[in-house]
């Protein structure tokens, strides 16, 4: 985000010039920009993010609509490690007669998906989601933590001051998580079921390979603006 916008956000949330210098200080502390205003925007939605909670990115945005745009209309989708629900947000937004179900281990990020109108469980990874789904869900999603903790330092100082390690760390190679998530997609999703993942650099092909042996098709790779792998996609065999 510009210096400038940030700014003028700054100066929009702020009562008064107490507050706006209280507000500068976090700032200048390095607290994210969202967790001042209380808010941000994702693919033209505003979404309130609480204090502790990790930060949308923008990167995240193409990942979601490419869901919407795969959801049917009144289909079912379940997101996974929602965080503040952006994706899940999206999915309700673009599909308002489909069902949307997310999750999160942390309970404070479950608290604010709800404030963005998600249908939020509290539990880790797929643990918390109604057996009635089992086998009928057309779509999942997940941006799961996928820095490798041996890259964990090479992050902007205050990403790792600030924001949750659990929502970054990925473990060794950064795979551990979206490799479980690929073992358990299976059991929910129904035939013909969608699975996108969001991911890092040097990842694409081991997850992919991991899809194929979990039985999925038509498995892409998608690149984000600049052409570097950002996320991957794939198809439960009928």
């Amino acid at each position: 985000m510009a210096a400038q916008e940030e700014a003028a956000q700054l100066v929009a949330a702020a009562g008064d010039a107490e507050e706006l210098e209280e507000l500068v200080r976090r700032r200048e502390a390095g607290e994210p920009p969202a967790w001042l205003v209380g808010a941000v925007e994702f693919c033209g939605l505003r979404l309130r993010v609480h204090p502790g909670v990790y930060v949308p990115r923008r990167q995240t945005e193409a990942l979601a609509e490419r869901a919407a745009s795969l959801l049917p209309p009144a289909g079912v989708a379940v997101d996974l490690c929602t965080g503040a629900g952006p994706v899940a947000a999206v999915l309700r937004a673009r599909r308002p007669a489909a069902t949307v179900v997310a999750t999160d281990i942390d309970a404070g990020a479950v608290a604010c998906a709800r404030t963005n109108g998600v249908e939020a469980l509290h539990g880790d990874l797929d643990s918390a989601l109604p057996p009635s789904l089992v086998g009928a869900v057309d779509l999942m999603t997940a941006v799961v933590p996928y820095v490798p903790t041996e890259e964990l330092r090479f992050l902007p100082r205050d990403v790792l001051a600030f924001e949750p390690r659990r929502a970054l760390d990925g473990g060794p190679g950064g795979t551990a998580v979206l490799s479980e998530v690929v073992r358990r997609a299976t059991r929910w999703l129904r035939r013909g079921g969608w699975l996108l993942l969001e991911l890092g650099g040097g990842q694409a092909a081991t997850v992919a390979a991991e899809m194929e042996a979990a039985c999925f098709e038509c498995i892409t790779v998608l690149p984000d603006e600049e052409g570097d792998d950002r996320g991957v996609e794939g198809r439960r065999m009928p």
